[in-house]
């Protein structure tokens, strides 16, 4: 297991404000990911289906669109003239296969046409590998629905690995217990589709430090990159 020691903003200062959009922005980790942006002086594009359940996500520094992560055209409109990405979005009325699969291949034509050039995409603990070619998804034990649900990351990893080099994207995938409650540390670590050891947590606004640092100063590419506290 490869796994690297990290800490936030610090260590990895922005050059200069970026304008990033954030696809799902009206969820958990995905507004995590807005305010941490802000926090750093970029401008951000909160991208959600229906602007009117968000009412307060909106600032000086963030502009809220209506936007489909799963339709090119509606992402290559949302995307136009900004440097960087995020996709945190997800939708439980439809099979998650077909959703994340769909999201993936739109965001690789939306974004590719908008011209903007990093992605990175939240994907799921399950994924991960807790020996050479096992993943926790792959335990007898594991729960049937879980495994369905966990496929479709599955899917959108192998969805993005077609896209072309136009695009640098990334996954990052928090721990299993991802803790919207919990307080900011400043710090995590990482490593390289497997299991982190020690204990598998981290706070949504951690999270949020990793993904605001890998679009600031890349580091990973086309990888899924486990984080946590």
């Amino acid at each position: 297991m490869t796994t690297n020691a990290r800490s936030a903003h610090s260590a990895n200062p922005s050059d200069s404000p970026k304008r990033i959009a954030v696809f799902g922005a009206g969820g958990r980790v995905g507004r995590a990911v807005v305010a941490e942006a802000v926090a750093r002086g970029h401008a951000v594009t909160a991208v959600v289906r229906d602007p009117a359940k968000y009412p307060g996500l909106g600032s000086d520094a963030v502009t809220v669109v209506r936007g489909d992560a799963t339709d090119a055209a509606s992402v290559k409109d949302a995307a136009a003239g900004h440097d960087a990405a995020v996709n945190a979005s997800v939708r439980l009325d439809m099979p998650s296969e077909e959703y994340f699969v769909s999201a993936a291949e739109a965001l690789v034509d939306g974004l590719t046409a908008a011209g903007v050039g990093r992605l990175v995409v939240l994907g799921i603990a399950t994924t991960l590998e807790t020996a050479p070619g096992v993943r926790i998804m792959d335990a007898p034990e594991f729960p049937e629905q879980y495994r369905v649900f966990s496929q479709g990351h599955v899917a959108e990893f192998a969805t993005l690995g077609a896209a072309g080099p136009e695009l640098d994207w990334l996954m990052v995938v928090p721990p299993l217990d991802l803790d919207a409650r919990a307080p900011r540390t400043g710090r995590y670590r990482t490593a390289l589709g497997t299991v982190l050891d020690g204990p598998g947590h981290i706070a949504h606004p951690d999270l949020a430090l990793a993904v605001l640092d890998e679009i600031e100063v890349p580091g990973h590419s086309r990888v899924q990159l486990a984080v946590a506290d």
